[in-house]
This record gives C-alpha cells, structure tokens and sequence, in this order.
C-alpha cells in the first residue's frame, strides 16, 4: 500500500504538494481546536459560579469584588498599624528577682519586678518582707532608667527583663 503511494507521489509531485498542504492544514486545524477547547475551559472557569451571562457582566462583578478586596485590605492595615502601636506600649518584658534583704530574717520573700515595653519603659515593683509587715514600692522606667534611685535588685530586675544582664542571687551579709 505505502509503495503504491510512494509511487504515485513519484510520478505526480502535484499530488504530493496537495499531500503536504493537507497535512499542514491538519496540523493547523487540530492546534486552532486545541486552543478553542483551552479558551472554553477558561471561559466556564470564569463564568462558573456567577449569574450574569455577558463577559461584560463577569468584568464588572471582577471589578466590584477586587474593590471589595482592596476596602477590606486597608481595613486590616489600619487594625494592623493599631495592633502594632497597642503592642509596642504593652508590657513585654518581665524580670523578676527574689532576694533577702535583712540577714536577721528567713527566705528569699522580697522581690523586685520590672514590667517593661518594647522601648523598655514601664515600671518596677519592690515588695520589702520583714518582721513588723510588707512594704511596697514602685519607680517609673523611662527607657531602662528611673529618675528616682535604683537599688540592685530594681536594676537586675530591669537586667533580667531586658535580657543585659544574668541574673545571680545577691547575698546579704
């Protein structure tokens, strides 16, 4: 079979030149119907789950929900920016050291807190145990500083809080 065509060929190149063009008009036909079944797919995609009919319409509906879409966003970026100024005075640091500040008693039941912000401002809390009660103090921290004077324990709180400093047990003599 393949020789009687061979042979026809050979003998009318105008039968092979119509061969070739049908083959090529094949090839081209079946990549037009390719991409009409892709873009058809593509179509029922976007139409899919909407009522309007046109692609007008689907552009249209596009557009509202991509307004919707960036409303939306600038409300979450302003709640963000909210968070962040919320979060950045918030207390975010915490030290805490228990000490003995009298020899003559017993137990580590004093202690010194520091309650700092991301700027390290905030404030500590010293709690003094001793026989005749508790006292309790409390200094302003304005960026790891207090105006009023620090004892070592406030100061090794704020160390501990702020991550400077390790914290060892002071012993009173």
């Amino acid at each position: 079979m393949f020789s009687t065509i061979y042979n026809a060929i050979n003998l009318n190149p105008l039968l092979a030149l119509i061969i070739l063009v049908a083959l090529v008009f094949l090839a081209w036909n079946l990549t037009l119907h390719w991409q009409v079944y892709q873009t058809g797919k593509k179509i029922k995609l976007m139409f899919k789950g909407t009522k309007v009919a046109d692609l007008e319409g689907v552009i249209f509906e596009q557009i509202k929900r991509l307004r919707q879409t960036e409303k939306n966003l600038e409300e979450l970026s302003k709640f963000s920016r909210q968070l962040e100024k919320m979060a950045q005075s918030s207390i975010q640091k915490v030290g805490v050291i228990r000490f003995n500040p009298f020899s003559d008693t017993g137990g580590d039941q004093s202690f010194s807190i520091a309650c700092l912000d991301a700027k390290n401002s905030g404030f500590t809390l010293t709690s003094l145990f001793t026989r005749e009660g508790t006292r309790i103090y409390t200094k302003p921290i304005l960026e790891g500083e207090s105006k009023y004077l620090l004892t070592e324990e406030e100061k090794r709180a704020i160390g501990e809080a702020t991550g400077d400093k390790p914290s060892k047990k002071i012993k009173k003599k």
